[in-house]
């Protein structure tokens, strides 16, 4: 039950965050006095609309994502005489570029705003604190002397031969330095305070106990949480930048988990493999990862539009700046300015671009159908 409900909420967060950024063209250009004439969320047969203030809004059958429609995206498009003037290729072309980047600045913004709540509000591993906070157990390795003791995951150990402990490194000194002799070991558990005498065996030239701390956690507050985000954010750019880069590397790897190799976990997946492994994820509990894979897939949605080809956001303001650029230059030279790009003549290379998307999405979909990554534990 967890992991359908953690499957569907996840895809309602993707469906939710593509259809801010269709929200975010939409405000800008009302806002710069271009007519929008629709919104709809999702694709294929209408479900139902509406029409309010010249806007028809509704919702489609098939919930993917979202659109809207701005009268005169380009100059090819068929411009109604009475909205000449509100056409969209006829504004600046800052203003065309704020309205292209509107859903990617809304991608940004939301994925921020999600790891600013993980921060401000919940509490996350704080690996500052192991060496202020008593030592609490978190594994205890098998065939150890934490076995031999009777140490159990949750335990508090308190002090080693009467000498109380406290923080992390000051635990782990303690240990090496009596390895090859019996220590009266101090442990909590329950509340209750228990002194055990165990052999500290040398492993490696040090004493070894053989447990593994549970690392404390720590809520930031709204104010310390703007510069955590911030510093994450920026991790995120980085590694979704670097993941970009190596998508088309990736391809053999993803078409071999389709044809009988294990799946590699690095491999990209589709927004079906996201809405799975959410669902895994809230099958566990573990709602702070499901938070921060939704604003990680955010910063991947509003890099992924910043391409410079069509049909994404970045193509539209690749080409807006090119003609604004170009008519500089031939203004310059004082030749006739050359008008605005033949779109016909991008026309293939739209076309390369959008059957390769299509390609790697079906390639994505179908790795994730019938061999989706595993979590680890």
């Amino acid at each position: 039950m967890a992991y359908g409900i953690g499957v569907a909420l996840f895809a309602l967060g993707i469906l939710l965050s593509l259809t801010l950024h269709e929200i975010g063209h939409a405000a800008a250009a009302r806002a710069f006095g271009m007519k929008v004439t629709r919104f709809f969320v999702g694709f294929g047969p209408t479900l139902f609309s509406v029409t309010r203030r010249g806007v028809e809004y509704g919702v489609k059958a098939i919930p993917v994502g979202a659109f809207v429609k701005i009268v005169g995206m380009t100059r090819l498009d068929e411009v109604p005489p009475e909205d000449e003037k509100r056409a969209m290729w006829r504004f600046p072309v800052w203003k065309r570029t704020v309205v292209m980047g509107a859903g990617v600045a809304i991608h940004f913004t939301l994925g921020f705003l999600i790891l600013w709540g993980l921060f401000a509000f919940s509490p996350l591993p704080d690996e500052r604190l192991l060496q202020s906070q008593p030592v609490r157990i978190d594994t205890v390795s098998p065939a150890s002397a934490a076995v031999t003791a009777g140490l159990q995951p949750g335990d508090v150990i308190t002090s080693i031969d009467g000498r109380p402990v406290r923080g992390w490194d000051a635990f782990t000194s303690t240990v090496r330095a009596a390895g090859g002799r019996d220590v009266a070991l101090t442990y909590e558990r329950a509340g209750v305070s228990r002194t055990v005498s165990v052999a500290l065996p040398v492993v490696e030239g040090v004493g070894l106990l053989g447990v593994t701390p549970a690392v404390p956690t720590s809520t930031a507050g709204p104010v310390d949480a703007v510069g955590l985000a911030g510093r994450q954010a920026g991790a995120l750019f980085e590694g979704t930048f670097e993941a970009l880069v190596s998508l088309p590397s990736k391809v053999p790897a993803l078409w071999a988990s389709i044809t009988g190799d294990e799946r590699d976990p690095e491999t990209p997946v589709s927004m079906v493999g996201a809405s799975h492994i959410g669902g895994k994820l809230a099958d566990r509990g573990d709602y702070q990862s499901f938070l921060f894979m939704l604003a990680s897939l955010n910063f991947f949605l509003g890099m992924f539009n910043l391409l410079p080809v069509l049909p994404a956001d970045g193509g539209h303001i690749a080409i807006s700046w090119f003609e604004r650029v170009r008519s500089w230059v031939y203004a310059r030279l004082r030749r006739p300015d050359p008008g605005p790009v033949d779109y016909y003549r991008l026309a293939p290379v739209v076309l390369v671009a959008v059957v390769l998307f299509a390609a790697f999405t079906l390639l994505s979909v179908t790795a994730d159908l019938v061999n989706p990554v595993q979590l680890t534990d």
